[in-house]
């Protein structure tokens, strides 16, 4: 089976003119699995539909923004409703303090918010204020833990960054990522070691708290109780990055599952309902240092967007409820149950948290980034591959992550399990 993507193909060839690669963002190429791309033309639901007229599950969601799914009624009314309105005013909209109220809630040790248009900024200026708050200057990150393309955080980072054969980016001062320091996610005693070492220097440690973009990575919670406890007896702040995790286990995040409680925390993704946005948010005390009020710059002309505010809205409350949790979790059990059945006796491993998960291509389920490097890469390309011409989109690199939303019907669920055990057993020769 091999679907048709002439037009698909075309549309690449075409865009390659005019745009870098063909694409805005490197892993939209499918280099890393050996594939042109798809041109996408909608979404519908658990779907998005290309442009040669093919369909498939969508299992990355525009990199899970979509828990709901594509154009949720009440999201797409709210969007409706604000571009009637005017789709940007350089000024402030009553939905900006409407959004950040439900993210207060949401948020444990949340007082204030300020929105930005995506997570590599959130990242960025939240590590600036805890620079501000501090005095201080190092900030340690952790090895395939991606924050952004900013240039102090792009030091051993996953994400596409890792599909490219990368660990940093040219263009970079060396002095840029000098106090920047990248150590392995789930070792405690190096974790001890280094933050003991810049004791007094140090200003934040920043990490995703369930690491997504060299996959999902289950953290130790000992370790992250660590990295709390460390990183405020040496003076510093600890910032999570919950740009993909946020709202991706419940309306608490990774923090509330965790029952942890960070200085700082960036969200992304599912805030903006679909629409460029992303926010980062404290207490009032570290927040207040912003300007106006303080003396940390941080600005946006499109920050607060009228549309992605209102989008935002009605995503938060269709969370806040609590009913999508419920049935995303029946969804989950069911069809978790079925894809560790149908890898069973191979060499591929499923690692799942909240409702996210990868299917990495190793015995064992990695806990670092060095484990993820030794996945069998050619084997998940092919993989990808089957799954595509099978109607099945997943993320198109063994470092990325997948996701569930309400929109996946249980019986499509069900054949992609059964697709992956196909060609399990085709590729392997079982």
């Amino acid at each position: 089976m091999s679907l048709n993507h002439t037009r698909s193909h075309e549309l690449d060839l075409e865009a390659r003119k005019y745009l870098v690669g063909g694409v805005d963002s490197p892993v939209r190429a499918f280099r890393a699995v050996g594939s042109g791309p798809i041109i996408a033309k909608s979404g519908n639901g658990g779907y998005i539909t290309d442009e040669d007229g093919n369909s498939y599950l969508d299992f990355c969601l525009s990199w899970g923004v979509f828990i709901l799914g594509h154009r949720f009624p009440s999201v797409v009314k709210a969007a409706s409703d604000a571009l009637s309105d005017g789709s940007s005013f350089g000024l402030t909209s009553r939905f900006e303090a409407e959004l950040a109220s439900r993210i207060i809630r949401a948020v444990p040790g949340a007082e204030k918010v300020r929105f930005v248009n995506s997570g590599t900024e959130a990242v960025m200026s939240a590590l600036r204020l805890a620079r501000g708050y501090t005095g201080k200057d190092y900030v340690i990150k952790f090895d395939g833990c991606y924050h952004g393309h900013s240039d102090s955080l792009l030091v051993n980072a996953g994400s596409g960054v890792s599909t490219l054969n990368l660990t940093s980016s040219a263009g970079i001062p060396a002095a840029f990522t000098g106090y920047t320091l990248s150590i392995p996610f789930n070792d405690r005693k190096i974790l001890r070691e280094t933050v003991e070492k810049y004791s007094g220097k140090l200003a934040a440690v920043v990490l995703e708290p369930v690491p997504a973009n060299m996959g999902v990575i289950r953290p130790d919670p000992e370790f992250l109780k660590d990295v709390i406890e460390l990183t405020h007896k040496a003076g510093g702040l600890v910032i999570f990055d919950e740009v993909i995790t946020g709202f991706r286990f419940s309306e608490y995040s990774a923090q509330g599952h965790y029952g942890l409680r960070p200085d700082l925390t960036t969200l992304g993704k599912i805030v903006g309902g679909g629409f460029p946005a992303a926010a980062f948010c404290g207490p009032a005390e570290i927040m207040s240092l912003l300007a106006p009020e303080g003396p940390v710059y941080q600005a946006g002309t499109l920050s607060g967007n009228p549309v992605a505010m209102r989008a935002g809205i009605a995503t938060l409350d269709e969370l806040l409820s609590g009913r999508v949790y419920r049935v995303l979790e029946e969804k989950a059990e069911k069809f978790f149950a079925l894809l560790e059945r149908s890898i069973e006796g191979f060499p591929v491993s499923l690692s799942r948290n909240g409702f996210m998960f990868t299917l990495f291509f190793r015995k064992g389920v990695p806990s670092c980034y060095s484990e993820v490097k030794e996945c069998d890469f050619e084997a998940f390309a092919a993989w990808f591959r089957f799954m595509l011409d099978h109607g099945f989109y997943v993320s198109p690199s063994q470092f990325e992550t997948d996701f569930l939303s309400i929109a996946h019907d249980d019986d499509k669920l069900a054949e992609m399990a059964e697709t992956t055990g196909e060609f399990l057993r085709g590729y392997y020769g079982a």
